[in-house]
């Protein structure tokens, strides 16, 4: 049976400042650095290199998942570079970047997931300039809890980690992944630190509004505070069709059901992603009460190893 595509409405078309993006490529291949925006091909890259910000994408550029969202190269994962984090931090600079996302592929080959890279990138970054906010966007790291104590540790400004699609898609969308083990990262990050949490879903994979918003649900009750919504675009031929295009209006409505359930900051709209805008969603979070206080961090994490010490 023939595959229907589907013909793209106005309202997903952008245009692309090309001597923006140019000159940002240029500058990161200067520092042998890869960014989500280029190897998941995000519609958003013109509009934000032309703002100077960049999603930056550690631990290489090849996924050990097959998410059939992505367009991530899959298969084996390179060697770790431990000089990558300096290159990061120098390159931020560089950028006189104020607000800064990191984000991996996933790397289940790694007994921490990876987890050390980031806490290595985040130290790299504030060694140079204490006053950067830091936002990592970190995989599952397996539903390893000793990596996620490991970046509880270094204080990233925000944590972020995409539930990407309802619960009922997981399996056809991240098979190797978990949907209540996502909401359950997030949950812990909360209880054991003053971070700010943040998560996102796609919208146009076959979900209903009913599970859409369900999953909205979730994520409040898991105490995630920032939230984004965003249509589902096929980036390349391996990933999944879109199996339908949502209107703005209907963005609208899924925002002001969240904002019901009182995130401290929602995004919603038909070219949102994870990382979009992300300078802005952290500081409406701070401003309606979400305030970061790291005075308990490393207590907590005290007091779960004397009780499992007693």
């Amino acid at each position: 049976m023939a595959t229907v595509t589907i013909k793209h409405p106005q309202w997903i078309k952008r245009t692309m400042p090309v001597r923006e993006v140019e000159h940002m490529n240029r500058l990161l291949r200067e520092y042998g650095l890869h960014t989500v925006c280029q190897s998941a091909h995000c519609p958003n890259v013109g509009e934000c290199f032309k703002e100077r910000e960049a999603t930056f994408l550690i631990l290489g550029n090849v996924c050990t998942r097959n998410c059939s969202f992505c367009s991530v190269k899959k298969g084996s994962a390179l060697a770790i570079d431990i000089n990558e984090p300096e290159r990061i931090a120098k390159a931020i600079l560089e950028l006189a970047l104020k607000y800064v996302v990191i984000t991996s592929v996933t790397r289940d080959d790694l007994p921490d997931g990876g987890a050390g890279q980031f806490v290595d990138t985040v130290k790299a970054i504030r060694d140079c300039n204490e006053g950067i906010k830091i936002e990592i966007l970190t995989p599952d790291f397996s539903n390893n809890i000793s990596a996620l104590d490991k970046i509880i540790l270094a204080k990233p400004d925000c944590f972020t980690h995409n539930i990407e699609t309802v619960a009922r898609l997981y399996g056809k969308i991240r098979p190797k992944a978990d949907y209540k083990v996502s909401l359950s990262i997030l949950n812990y990050v909360k209880n054991n630190s003053p971070i700010i949490t943040k998560s996102g879903i796609m919208v146009g994979l076959g979900e209903t509004q009913e599970e859409v918003f369900s999953a909205i649900t979730d994520l409040r009750r898991a105490n995630c505070d920032i939230l984004t919504i965003g249509q589902y675009l096929k980036a390349s031929k391996t990933c999944i069709d879109v199996a339908d295009f949502i209107e703005p209006a209907k963005f609208a409505d899924y925002e002001i059901f969240a904002k019901g359930l009182k995130f401290a900051s929602v995004v919603s709209s038909p070219f949102v992603r994870s990382s979009y805008k992300a300078k802005q969603s952290y500081r409406e979070a701070i401003s309606n009460g979400s305030r970061p206080s790291y005075t308990r961090v490393g207590q907590r994490k005290e007091e779960r190893d004397g009780r499992n010490n007693a």
